[in-house]
């Protein structure tokens, strides 16, 4: 997980990079904007920190006992948490 003040960082990034797109117009409180980008970067990293629990389970469950952090290990760690992705991808 990333720290409070890195996630606030990374809001005000976001909105200076929508508010420099000439084709977007911030039309609410920059303040409420942020809270709402800030909810979104939690929400998705909350996801992802879900999925890599699910990953890692699936992974240690394996009878042949994979060594975590080994060449194999994160192969199958990245197909895996791919697919997990994919199955939680918001359509």
């Amino acid at each position: 997980m990333i720290s409070e003040d890195k996630v606030s960082h990374l809001s005000h990034v976001i909105l200076a990079a929508v508010k420099s797109n000439k084709a977007v117009k911030v039309n609410s409180d920059e303040e409420r904007v942020l809270k709402e980008i800030k909810r979104v970067l939690a929400d998705e990293l909350a996801q992802e920190e879900e999925i890599n629990r699910k990953v890692k389970a699936k992974l240690a469950s394996y009878s042949r006992g994979i060594i975590e952090g080994s060449a194999e290990w994160e192969v199958l760690y990245r197909k895996t948490f791919e697919e997990e992705m994919r199955k939680h991808a918001k359509v």
